[in-house]
């Protein structure tokens, strides 16, 4: 029985429809936040749909980089740090939360979100989370799928040409 299942594992695992693989497959939603400039582009279809401005750690250290998975996707997000409902408008999380795993966690820890305080979008101000603007984050949620891929980092290339080196672009 293992002779079998071991080939079709396998298979399974190096496929690019396993989520959890190492890059993005050409086409397929991606997601790019360039912390030196404090904005997040979209990728889809092959090209930059759009890009936002967003606001990340307060010191370089916080927002970790690298390649993630988004992992999980909530509306209203509760905010577990100090027990404040979704929806309530002193709810720092805003109206959407797209979490990844970064660091080894599970998608709760570090996140895309939108915030109660939208003039801190654009600068370096969270604890690691990467905050828009709650009209943001609420059209954006339904265009980025569990399973999606973000790349985090500190570039001075355009969203392009890491859309392109990623594989994210053909």
């Amino acid at each position: 029985m293992l002779k079998i299942l071991s080939p079709i594992l396998i298979a399974f695992f190096i496929s690019p429809l396993w989520p959890l693989g190492p890059n993005p497959l050409p086409g397929a939603p991606f997601v790019i936040v360039n912390k030196s400039i404090n904005e997040m582009a979209i990728i889809d279809d092959n090209k930059v749909q759009t890009v936002v401005s967003v606001g990340t750690g307060k010191t370089q250290e916080l927002t970790p980089e690298g390649l993630f998975t988004i992992t999980v996707k909530a509306k209203n997000p509760y905010f577990r740090r100090t027990d404040i409902p979704g929806g309530d408008p002193k709810n720092p999380l805003g109206a959407r939360w797209i979490g990844f795993d970064a660091k080894g966690t599970d998608g709760r820890i570090y996140g895309i979100h939108g915030t109660n305080q939208p003039a801190s979008i654009g600068k370096y101000v969270s604890q690691g989370c990467i905050r828009t603007q709650n009209e943001v984050i609420s059209s954006l949620f339904p265009l980025i799928p569990l399973g999606t891929k973000i790349l985090v980092i500190t570039s001075k290339e355009s969203f392009e040409k890491l859309g392109k080196e990623m594989g994210a672009i053909k």
